[in-house]
């Protein structure tokens, strides 16, 4: 952004000389002076900046924080008489991910504005209303933005319980100034972000019915025989959704050798060979299965070619959970497909008895490019009566596919080790549209938004709803002002649970 655009608030002049360090020529820093009337007068001259930041530093507030720490700001309060409504500061978790990539220690939380340095009770006070920093500007200086994208970032000094009032915090000081330099880039970074004007929403996107069945589950399991509730893999690939159950007592854990006789255990929603399935009954564990149906329905044709005789190609991905239950089920007589390449090498004992199944999370064209491959090799190829590629996941790749076609930059919301996310950056990029998979918003780079006016967001189908929420609310704070959803399909698919925790 150029200086105009954009202006960063520096309270103190030597807080205002250790940010210049860290910024490049020209950077638009203005010092206000310290206390809240000043800086309502300097903030009443920049009604029309588009983007408004503060930095300095700051006391901290809670026994966590340590001298030098970073605070960036959710929101921004004014303590007591000063009245008003909080600033919300949505962009938060970016502009956190951009400093701790360089190597700072930052906390999320709000800020409080008072009028005067507070210590000892009055910081306890402070404290107890959940503030996590105070200073005497910050309030004053955003509190004009009126929807204008803001940031607060805050070195913390002083911390709770060293005494505010002794030489030593002269030095606390001087240790955060030491840190304000290291600040420039990132809030440089967000401002070349403040460019988005409008989020279009992939829809279909997130949960599926298999992933909202399996999650059940683990759930009522809990509910009905109380934790632990053993997992064999992870139930999704979601790292969310897998600390949310291991908070409620689910254990993951990669063997069934690793659960205790008699626990109830629960079988991914990816499945399982059938020797899995035979340890556990060797062993007499109460297992529940939350395998979703249509991998199930992959497993039975796998059956049923090899039954046949056929050589089985399974199209899939090694290692992947879902590949090795496949496999697990004709071993000897199922082959794994991964590329056109191996498309190209694989070979069959009769070319005219061979079959094909496919990974349900693949993307459509990535399996089109293979079985061409294949039709072309063994022309007596037969597949399955249906796709097997799962329904969710071809509605998010087409759903997806229109909206990268006017987005300039898309984010798919979902862990790495979801292959349906994964495929999902994949078409896209495929169309030429940049894409990222990330976990949260909190991997968000700022970078990425630099001069970006349409952002794309979808989730993979083990990505929780209120990831997206979270994102649109942080891209609001950029500036999105506009948010458009793009729905190519409507989904109304619903799964039974397994009868062993199916309410009568």
């Amino acid at each position: 952004m150029s200086g105009e655009n954009w202006v960063l608030f520096a309270p103190m002049r030597a807080e205002a000389h250790a940010l210049r360090r860290g910024l490049p020529p020209g950077a638009p820093l203005r010092r206000t002076g310290r206390g809240p009337a000043r800086a309502t007068r300097v903030a009443a001259g920049h009604r029309d900046t588009a983007a408004l930041a503060v930095a300095g530093i700051a006391g901290g507030l809670v026994p966590t924080l340590r001298t030098g720490d970073v605070v960036v700001a959710t929101e921004v309060r004014r303590a007591g008489v000063l009245g008003g409504a909080p600033v919300a500061c949505p962009a938060a978790p970016m502009i956190a991910a951009a400093l701790r990539r360089r190597g700072l220690t930052v906390h999320l939380g709000p800020v409080v504005t008072s009028r005067r340095i507070v210590a000892g009770a009055d910081r306890a006070r402070l404290a107890g209303t959940g503030a996590i920093a105070v200073d005497t500007e910050s309030a004053a200086l955003l509190a004009g933005a009126a929807g204008r994208p803001v940031a607060c970032v805050r070195v913390i000094a002083d911390v709770p319980p060293h005494p505010l009032y002794r030489p030593a915090t002269l030095g606390r000081v001087i240790a955060a100034l030491r840190v304000l330099p290291r600040l420039g880039p990132a809030l440089v970074e967000w401002a070349a972000a403040t460019t988005a004007r409008q989020v279009v929403l992939a829809a279909p996107r997130s949960f599926c019915a298999g992933v909202e069945r399996a999650i059940s589950v683990v759930e009522q399991a809990l509910d009905r025989h109380g934790p632990p509730v053993y997992v064999r893999k992870q139930i999704v690939h979601n790292l969310h959704v897998i600390a949310d159950l291991q908070r409620r007592g689910a254990v993951f854990v990669d063997e069934l050798a690793e659960i205790p006789d008699g626990a109830t255990t629960v079988f991914s929603a990816h499945g399982v060979a059938p020797a899995v399935r035979q340890a556990a009954a060797d062993r007499g564990l109460p297992v529940i299965d939350a395998t979703c149906p249509l991998v199930t329905k992959v497993h039975s044709e796998a059956r049923r070619f090899a039954g046949r005789g056929n050589t089985v190609l399974f199209i899939g991905h090694a290692g992947h959970e879902e590949t090795e239950g496949t496999l697990g089920e004709a071993p000897g007589r199922i082959a794994l497909v991964e590329s056109v390449r191996d498309a190209e090498r694989v070979e069959v004992v009769d070319p005219d008895r061979v079959s094909y199944l496919v990974q349900t999370t693949l993307a459509v064209d990535e399996v089109a490019e293979v079985l061409d491959v294949l039709r072309r090799r063994f022309p007596a190829l037969t597949g399955p009566g249906s796709d097997d590629i799962c329904y969710a996941t071809t509605n998010r790749q087409a759903a997806l596919r229109e909206v990268a076609a006017v987005a300039d930059v898309v984010l798919v919301l979902g862990s790495a080790n979801s292959s349906n996310s994964r495929r999902l950056v994949e078409v896209t990029e495929r169309g030429g549209t940049p894409a990222h998979l990330v976990d949260d918003v909190g991997q968000v780079d700022l970078r990425w938004l630099a001069g970006v006016r349409t952002v794309g967001v979808t989730a993979g189908a083990s990505a929780p709803p209120w990831l997206v929420d979270q994102t649109v609310a942080a891209l609001a704070g950029l500036g999105a002002d506009a948010v458009r959803e793009h729905t190519t399909r409507t989904e109304d698919v619903h799964f039974t649970l397994p009868k062993e925790i199916r309410t009568p």
